[in-house]
């Protein structure tokens, strides 16, 4: 091994550089015109990680795996929006599940925990059919860009089902946050307190983030890891990476002491385009095998209010579609957790 990934970043800074994509298309334009700026490559190569496998690194898996993917859900919504129970609701009609659509139309008269959002068991049944596990990060704010969202204290029991059930409880961090070291422990704390239990995992909400910064902020606060750094329009590898790498912050040289897990594959940066369904697939196939040809970690976002949604079945079908063929192609499938825990010492 020629050193650990960070060291090899350091030494190379000028190439991590070149590799920096901040995205050049909205959600609802098609890749077409993205191809035509950076071309299929940029999308589908993770060149820091080929980078690093020439240069000896490697890292080993449970069982003889040969790479890794983490699946991780971030927990937005807990309450349907009307937009989507609207949307909802005809696509159940359309389709003749009337039972479908009274439970988006009705489920408000029957309490709230009846919401069809509250589907953490639903989710975790569909991913032990493929033996994986999954990281849920709740968001612990009163504050948002857009709407208020959820109280946290209402889902002390939900945050249960996703321990019992031997996935991950972390913390979606409020739009805000990525820059303010005091709302990031505010918003830590009280996750805990309605867990009962540590929170180490972290992705910030729309990805915001502030490079070094938030990696310092996040350290001091007690998280283990991150897995915010990604791409919010495109499918693809940020600065060229798909493996788990520990921050080097220049501005005095050293190591931080967190685990990042870079963003791949999000549900919004594919299903929310226009191009078609096997163009999709061509996309995330080609992903999934440059992170196995690299021996890296495919980071998988697909949001739970994605499932139980009447007019988002294809994404369920799609999210299924990547555990089933990421199975068949022996890697190992675990929560952001497991995976920061393993790979912690040897990058």
């Amino acid at each position: 091994m020629a050193g650990h990934v960070s060291e090899v970043l350091r030494q190379n800074q000028d190439l991590w550089d070149q590799f920096s994509f901040k995205g050049v298309a909205t959600l609802n334009q098609e890749y077409e015109s993205v191809r035509k700026v950076i071309g299929d490559r940029f999308l589908t190569q993770p060149y820091m990680s080929e980078y690093l496998r020439k240069e000896g690194f490697s890292l080993e898996y449970p069982e003889g795996k040969g790479f890794a993917v983490c699946l991780t859900h971030d927990v937005d919504e807990i309450y349907p929006p009307l937009r989507h129970t609207a949307l909802s609701s005809a696509s159940s009609l359309t389709r003749g599940d009337l039972e479908g659509m009274k439970m988006h139309l009705f489920w408000r008269l029957k309490g709230k925990k009846f919401s069809p959002y509250i589907n953490f068991r639903e989710i975790m049944e569909i991913e032990r059919r493929y033996d994986a596990t999954s990281s849920f990060y709740f968001m612990a704010t009163d504050r948002d860009v857009l709407r208020f969202r959820y109280n946290i204290e209402d889902l002390g029991s939900e945050l249960g089902v996703v321990a019992d059930g031997g996935c991950e409880v972390g913390l979606h961090g409020g739009y805000y946050a990525f820059d303010s070291p005091a709302e990031i422990r505010a918003e830590k704390r009280r996750l805990e307190k309605v867990f009962n239990g540590p929170v180490t995992g972290y992705r910030n909400h729309y990805l915001q983030f502030k490079t070094p910064e938030t990696w310092d902020y996040l350290q001091q606060a007690g998280f283990r890891y991150d897995t915010t750094i990604g791409n919010n329009r495109i499918a693809g590898f940020k600065n060229g990476l798909c493996h788990p790498f520990k921050p080097h912050d220049a501005r005095d040289g050293r190591e931080i002491d967190i685990v990042e897990l870079p963003l791949v594959l999000a549900d919004f940066t594919l299903m929310n385009t226009g191009i078609p369904m096997g163009r999709k697939w061509e996309i995330a196939g080609s992903l999934i095998d440059s992170v196995e040809q690299c021996g890296g970690v495919l980071t998988v976002l697909w949001h739970s209010d994605a499932f139980n949604n009447s007019h988002l079945r294809d994404w369920v079908k799609f999210y299924e579609k990547i555990l089933e063929y990421c199975r068949g192609r022996n890697a190992w499938i675990a929560s952001g957790r497991e995976i920061a825990e393993w790979v912690k010492d040897k990058i």
